[in-house]
């Protein structure tokens, strides 16, 4: 069993050795109402924060998404997913324009 908590995610990198990362998604996540009609997207990207959460939870490897969409960089797999987590806690969450 591996204990995650927000600020903190525990994720294999390329070399797939543990590395401890500091994950604030707010800077990883962008909602822009004039692209994707306001879908929550990864910053820099068009590549909504749905398409890597589906992925994963499809079983697709963190690897296999970053080499798919060439836009996305690695930390935006754990900001995906920690962003997924506060919505889970079933309140709103802000996200700055």
């Amino acid at each position: 069993m591996v204990n995650v908590r927000l600020s903190e995610l525990t994720v294999l990198d390329s070399n797939s050795t543990l590395q401890e990362l500091h994950m604030e998604w707010r800077e990883h996540i962008w909602i822009d109402a004039g692209r994707m009609h306001g879908v929550p997207c990864m910053r820099g990207t068009r590549v909504p924060v749905y398409v890597i959460l589906d992925n994963l939870a499809a079983g697709e490897t963190a690897q296999t998404i970053l080499e798919q969409y060439p836009t996305l960089r690695p930390d935006h797999i754990p900001a995906a997913i920690a962003y997924a987590a506060e919505l889970a806690r079933e309140r709103v969450v802000p996200i700055p324009v």
